[in-house]
Order: C-alpha cells, then structure tokens, then sequence
C-alpha cells in the first residue's frame, strides 16, 4: 500500500529562510516543499507574513519558483489587506483551515509565543534555530509538546550535512579517540545586520542566530553534556553602523563526556563579513582528539564561480541548490532540504501511526534535544553580560 503524502503545512514567517526574501536567491522552505511536490507530496500551504509588503515580495518569489519547476504549488498568502497584522498566522485557524503541521521562520524573539500558541492547538513545529533565547522558555515549550502529544523539531539542518556525519562517525567509532578540543570559525556578510535583519539585529546576536548551529554539532557529535560557558565580544563596526549588537563573539565550552572526561570547545563567530567574500557563509570546523584530528572547511565544497556580474564565488552544493537532470527538469537538493521534508515525511509517518514522537526522540533535533544548545545560548548572553564570566550549567 502506497503512503498517504498529503499534507497541509502553516509557514509562519516570509523572510531570508523562507523564500530568500532580501536576496537573490529563493530560500529555503519554500523551494523545498515545491520540491517535496514534485516529489509526489500533494501539499496545501498557507504563508503568514506581518504587511501587506511581506506579501508582495512572497508573491513575486512564488511566481519565479513556479518557472523554475514548471508548475505550481498551491500556496496562499496572508494578511490579506493592507494593514499590518503580526497575528495573521492566526487567522487560517480562524477561517476554520486546519494544518497538519507547521513552520516557523521568524526572529529569535518571536520564537517562543508563537510556537507555543501553535502547540496550545495541538499542532506540530519545526522551528528554525534556535529553539528559544532562554532555558525557561524552551523547558516550556517541551513541556507543552509532551502535554499535547505532537511533535516539536528545531530545523538544526547542519545535522544532515555529510561533512558534520562523517565527523560523528570518526568520533563515534573511536579513531580521534577522545575528544579534546573543537575550533569553530563561523561568520557572515556585512548585509545580514545591516540589510535582511536589521529591523532585529539588536534582539539577537550572531552567537545566538548563527554560533548555536555548532553547539548542537557538538552535542549531536558527542552526545556530551556542556558544564561551563564564558563568551566575550566586541561592538565596533556595527555599533558605528546605528545597529547596537556584537560584531563578533567568542565563546568558549567546556564539556563532559559520558565516560567522564571533558574537552572544550572554542566557538568564533561574526557577521560582518565583506560583501565581496566568496560565500554567504565561511565556515570551518577542527577537533583535535587523543589519537587524531578531524578538519573540515565546510566553506570550500570543491565549486569556484568566476562571472563579471558577482566576481568570485564558492557556491555550497550541498547546502540547497537547484539543478537540472538529463531530462531538463529542475530539482532542488541538499541537507537544508533534506530537513525539511524529514520534518514533512516525519508529521505524515506520525498520523498514519507508523511512528510517534516519543519514537524520533534521540533520532531528530526535537524540542529536547534543543535544550542543550538553548542553555549555552543563555549562557553565553549572561557571560556577555557579565564581561566575560564564566557561567555554570
């Protein structure tokens, strides 16, 4: 018997993620669920911006995803109006649309009210990182998840990178042996604060939006618990720029293995990166274990683009890319992809009953799961607080 693949999916959110909005390129949610179509899924979505401007920009992305994939994907957008309306996730529910499941892309700081009024109505999220900016708030939102029985995902896609798996795999089979260090170089262009997240910059801060991506890596890698966080920054270029949040971050972890022994991760980010640089993200990873090291540029995936319109590029294949098969036809691949339709593929496998949420535990980034990066975020905003302290967990 072949499985059910209809689904009714709420995106709440049209920015960068969702459908590149700010950029040239399409995002990431939306491209994926044309895909998931095209892949046999018959979808229903509704996008929940907050202007009627939202709305414009989402529309013209949906027209150019549509020649791109040669067909369409039934997707309406709200507010309606033209008011701004920062409920208007809301009103679907009201006109008595019901969704399978849904997804949130918004700023950090709107995480936690609309995840939890989504979870009050017994509906399924995956939540783009982090989960929350405090412990409190992602503890409550488990809690409500278990409460109401559904399932609760942070879209931590850097889990389905292959480079981030082969990295679990030499630690997981003992051939670094034990771990005792990780250098993480993480960092953005200039325009992300100043352009595609202005209007929130100051709410957030690149270890909090960007850093966490590793935090989790490491867990996920590691399966360690993190003991102790100091994180110091700087203000410079930013601050001048009108936007009062960190150039740049440096946090340090200290963890603790099942077997008892610790290593420390040191964690390097920034976002003000120089418009001209090769990638939208230069990222790198380096262990160093008692019998070996592991190194990654994850920035530097073998493709170099050089064109008079944008210079020199180093595009990531395996990120989210589309690309064009022997027949012509245009798909849209990679690990950002990948999360996304595990998500889909895992709300439809849970109400046919072939899994639940208490089965995916420990298998996807749940709500649990993110509990741990949650609590060195904290950490690493009352360390900045406090000038560099080091906080315990």
């Amino acid at each position: 018997m072949e499985k059910n693949k209809s689904l009714k999916v709420l995106i709440v959110g049209a920015g960068m993620y969702v459908c590149g909005r700010g950029t040239t390129g399409y995002g990431t949610i939306l491209p994926a669920l044309f895909q998931a179509q095209k892949d046999g899924w018959e979808l229903e979505v509704k996008v929940a911006a907050t202007s009627a401007g939202s709305v414009k920009a989402l529309r013209a992305k949906l027209a150019a995803l549509r020649k791109i994939f040669g067909f369409g994907l039934d997707v309406e957008c709200f507010p309606k109006g033209k008011s701004r309306d920062p409920q208007a996730y809301q009103q679907p529910l009201k006109d008595g649309w019901w969704p399978d499941c849904a997804i949130v892309s918004v700023p950090d700081h709107l995480h936690f009210a609309i995840t939890a009024n989504l979870l009050r109505r017994s509906i399924p999220c995956l939540v783009v990182k982090p989960l929350a900016p405090t412990l409190r708030e992602a503890k409550e939102l488990v809690k409500l998840q278990r409460a109401k029985n559904v399932y609760g995902a942070v879209e931590f896609h850097k889990r389905y990178d292959r480079s981030n798996l082969k990295l679990k795999e030499a630690i997981g089979s003992g051939k670094i042996g034990d771990p005792l260090y990780f250098i993480v170089e993480y960092s953005q262009r200039k325009n992300i604060p100043l352009g595609v997240f202005k209007s929130w910059a100051t709410k957030s801060n690149i270890f909090q939006y960007l850093g966490v991506h590793y935090v989790d890596i490491i867990y996920f890698a590691t399966r360690a618990l993190p003991q102790r966080v100091m994180a110091v920054g700087q203000k410079n270029f930013l601050r001048a720029k009108g936007v009062d949040t960190y150039d740049s971050i440096q946090c340090l972890i200290e963890w603790k293995s099942s077997n008892g022994r610790r290593f420390t991760s040191a964690i390097l980010v920034n976002w003000i990166d120089p418009e001209g640089t090769s990638a939208m993200s230069d990222q790198k990873i380096k262990v160093i274990g008692t019998k070996g090291r592991y190194e990654a540029d994850q920035k530097k995936r073998g493709i170099c683009l050089v064109t008079d319109a944008a210079g020199i590029e180093e595009p990531n294949p395996d990120f989210s890319a589309f690309y064009a098969n022997g027949e012509g036809e245009t798909t849209f691949r990679g690990y950002g992809v990948e999360s996304i339709l595990q998500f889909v593929s895992d709300v439809r496998g849970i109400i046919d009953g072939e899994t639940s949420p208490e089965k995916l535990e420990g298998k996807r980034p749940t709500f649990s799961e993110a509990l741990v990066s949650t609590a060195v975020v904290e950490a690493a905003n009352q360390s900045l607080k406090r000038n560099g302290a080091w906080v315990n967990l």
